[in-house]
Formats: C-alpha cells, sequence, structure tokens
C-alpha cells in the first residue's frame, strides 16, 4: 500500500532505500516535517539482529510504500 510521504507516522514500516539496497526500515522520528522534503529516521534490522539507525528523505508529495 503507498501513502504520502507527508501521512506517514512513528512506527510505520516503510520500504525505502537504505545501505545501498531497498529494505524494510521502522520510522522512529520523523525530524522535518515542515520543509520541502521530509526526513526520517528510521531502524533497520541487520542479520546480527542490532537495530540499526538511518536518515532516509522524501519529497513531501512522495508516495511511499508501507510493508505489509
Amino acid at each position: 500500500m503507498k501513502v504520502q510521504a507527508l501521512d506517514i507516522q512513528i512506527g510505520n514500516q516503510i520500504v525505502a532505500y537504505c545501505n545501498n539496497k531497498m529494505q524494510t526500515c521502522t520510522v522512529k522520528h520523523i525530524l522535518d516535517a515542515d520543509q520541502p522534503n521530509i526526513t526520517l529516521s528510521v531502524s533497520i534490522n541487520s542479520h546480527s539482529h542490532k537495530s540499526l539507525l538511518r536518515v532516509v528523505r522524501f519529497h513531501r508529495d512522495a508516495l511511499v510504500n508501507l510493508a505489509n
């Protein structure tokens, strides 16, 4: 399911390009929602069972895939 980047909420699982590949990420913080781009802090579950935090950015009107 796709949602507008502006409608993403903390806790959503999204599909985003992180660490040079498309993967499922969990939104931890919404950093700059009032800017032309939305900046999200997301966690990625690695194979070593540690949660890595990364930052992803989307245009406010971009459509983002929610993970099932």
